[in-house]
């Protein structure tokens, strides 16, 4: 087979022409640049062109043998005509592309010749051992709000209600008002009591009815193994609550991220623990939130977040009497396909130390009971099926609980 070999060609890109076209710079594969003068430059920007051995001759090239590694990286940020991706933990400043429509968080693929080339997902991909905390992480506690709740939806418990009320709902909605008293704002309030007694479900009510941005925190779920990442999430939640109009954060189980520290406390805690009370100090007077905690434990709580302009403010969830017993059943009601003349009195009378959750557990069983009747309504035998269920669950549980249980 007879074949025609040309002479050996250096493989080069363009990576600038001037504007009278006589001089350009190409990129080699070694990484050196060289330069090129001549009238009338017929390449642009991008192309891929041979260079003659001679260096007397220069011919457009197909694109495809030049190959270039994309890299994959995270918009952190977007400013006119210019773009800030995160590459492997190495920002890049990019020309802000003209045909990708980007928004921070978006994970992006690119090539270092052309920039910024398509969206690869709307958030942010993770690097394994390489976490971040930025405003789309923030964005993951917060709890969006319905704006149909209602402190009917609570049931019982007038007094903590009431309470609740001018402790948080009235400095929300009257923060001007509050400010221009001079009045010391309330940023702290504590929930203690048994697990549920409502403790959350109260602090949504009031974010609804207040339309405030809610921001959802379990203990637990801002704990990390990654040294100061529990301290910035902290931080920037804090921020990002500054910046709204109205705002509550809620922190559930507090006892498990801010325990008393003492000398054995671990680094972590502590570390945690001066975050919270840095953060809570920094509210200036024009910030209108509100920081709520629950605890079942508040002899726990490290006892520098109880003093003055913190959590100095307290509303105790004790266990339901027979009457909010009765008004929480009949609000649980509302919500479900039921018949008239449901013993609500009676259930009430039967269920002394009951917690509204363990209320809320017989509409669950009564609801199991109808449909395996083939119903789509809650009747009578249901709901006092659906009580002498759960009370058997609760008999169950304290037998297994008593120090005669272990003998």
């Amino acid at each position: 087979m007879d074949a025609e070999v040309s002479a050996p060609q250096t493989v080069a890109r363009v990576r600038y022409v001037s504007e009278d076209r006589t001089t350009a710079h190409l990129d080699l594969r070694s990484g050196e640049v060289v330069t090129c003068t001549t009238q009338g430059f017929d390449f642009g920007p991008g192309d891929v062109v041979f260079i003659s051995a001679e260096r007397d001759a220069i011919t457009l090239a197909p694109s495809e043998i030049w190959h270039e590694e994309p890299w994959v990286g995270v918009v952190r940020l977007l400013r006119t005509g210019q773009v800030v991706i995160d590459v492997g933990g190495r920002l890049k400043v990019l020309p802000e592309p003209s045909s990708v429509d980007l928004r921070e968080g978006n994970t992006v693929k690119g090539f270092d010749a052309l920039g910024i080339t398509e969206v690869l997902s709307e958030d942010p991909v993770r690097y394994i051992d390489l976490p971040a905390v930025d405003s789309v992480t923030v964005e993951q506690f917060k709890a969006s709000t319905s704006g149909v709740l209602s402190f009917d939806d609570f049931g019982g418990y007038p007094e903590i209600v009431e309470r609740a009320k001018e402790l948080i709902e009235v400095p929300l909605e009257c923060h001007e008002a509050l400010k221009k008293i001079g009045a010391r704002p309330i940023k702290g309030v504590l929930f203690t009591g048994p697990p549920g007694t409502g403790k959350t479900m109260l602090a949504r009510i009031i974010a609804d009815r207040a339309n405030a941005e809610f921001y959802e925190i379990s203990g637990p779920e801002v704990l990390s193994k990654w040294y100061g990442q529990s301290e910035e999430l902290i931080r920037k939640i804090f921020e990002d609550a500054a910046m709204q109009a109205r705002a509550i954060v809620f922190f559930d189980e507090m006892d498990s991220l801010a325990s008393q520290r003492s000398e054995d406390s671990h680094e972590a805690s502590r570390r945690i623990v001066g975050q919270l009370l840095s953060a809570m100090d920094g509210f200036t007077i024009e910030s209108n939130v509100v920081v709520i905690a629950t605890t079942n434990r508040p002899q726990d709580l490290d006892a520098a977040l109880r003093r003055p302009g913190r959590f100095d403010w307290e509303i105790n969830f004790t266990l339901p009497s027979v009457k909010d017993r009765e008004a929480i059943l009949r609000a649980s009601a509302r919500s479900l396909n039921t018949r008239e003349g449901l013993a609500h009195e009676q259930i009430a009378e039967r269920t002394t130390n009951w917690s509204p959750a363990e209320l809320s557990a017989i509409w669950s069983e009564a609801a199991l009971l109808a449909v395996i009747d083939s119903r789509d309504i809650i009747l009578n035998e249901d709901y006092i099926g659906g009580y002498e269920r759960v009370a058997s669950h609760r008999k169950r549980l304290a037998a297994n609980l008593s120090p005669d249980s272990e003998r």
